[in-house]
């Protein structure tokens, strides 16, 4: 993986419409989360430190991003500001939380991420790739993840920012969207969630894990081996599949 070498730079490609046409279903984590970190809105709305701040919490999505096309944009309420507000993916080892303040996505191999100050993150090291985002202002961020070419392209209110990074296709770990903040009583909505399908047998797969929803009734089918784990691929982590795996999901409920 490396980060994008030809992009440094705002483009000014005005995007009237979401980079990919289907609706996704995916939402934050109740499980993978930072305590200072609580859901409302069918779990797609994020409250950061609702009292105060003392330093870096993080979610995770719950959808696992390899080998596929998908699009996510969030609004991100006025309350921009603090040491670093991020955006971007990350492996299940990526941490979600430390007490103190500091760009968390990005701060080694386990993630990839753009700050509020303009900054993309990996391995530790930073790049300046667009401006700081305006303080105290309402803003969206769109995220494009390109699991076959292996690109993760930004969007700021509507235009395009380039590509962060390149490579992703080679990371063998499962990868998820991840945010995090520093800044107390900050909000981030999940308002869009979008994917491709890379070919017909993507799509059909699709289709029926739709009815089926979950392993548990997957396995109930008794395929062959390799079919059920192919259509376990694209099993997301929605409340219903959480609460067949975690009896206890509503012990985690604010």
């Amino acid at each position: 993986m490396e980060f994008d070498k030809e992009t440094t730079n705002i483009n000014n490609n005005k995007s009237e419409n979401h980079p990919l046409g289907c609706d996704d279903t995916w939402t934050f984590s109740k499980r993978d989360r930072s305590q200072e970190v609580y859901l409302s809105n069918n779990l797609r709305t994020a409250h950061f430190h609702p009292n105060w701040s003392k330093g870096t919490a993080g979610i995770r999505g719950t959808r696992i991003l390899n080998n596929g096309r998908y699009f996510w944009e969030l609004k991100v309420s006025r309350r921009v500001f603090g040491t670093s507000m991020m955006f971007g993916i990350g492996t299940k080892n990526q941490r979600l939380h430390v007490n103190s303040f500091t760009n968390l996505l990005g701060e080694d191999k386990n993630g990839w991420g753009l700050s509020h100050k303009g900054l993309i993150w990996h391995g530790g090291v930073a790049k300046q790739f667009c401006n700081r985002f305006k303080e105290n202002e309402p803003t969206k961020i769109g995220i494009l993840f390109d699991g076959i070419g292996g690109t993760l392209t930004f969007y700021k209110d509507d235009v395009c920012l380039g590509v962060a990074f390149r490579g992703l296709n080679e990371v063998r770990e499962p990868l998820y969207p991840i945010v995090c903040s520093t800044a107390a009583k900050t909000e981030m909505v999940l308002h869009v969630t979008k994917r491709d399908f890379a070919n017909l047998q993507d799509r059909c797969r699709a289709t029926i894990m739709k009815l089926i929803r979950t392993r548990e009734r997957l396995e109930t089918l008794k395929l062959p081996f390799r079919i059920t784990e192919y259509l376990a691929e694209s099993i997301c982590e929605t409340p219903d599949a959480i609460l067949n795996n975690y009896p206890n999901y509503y012990d985690y409920m604010v």
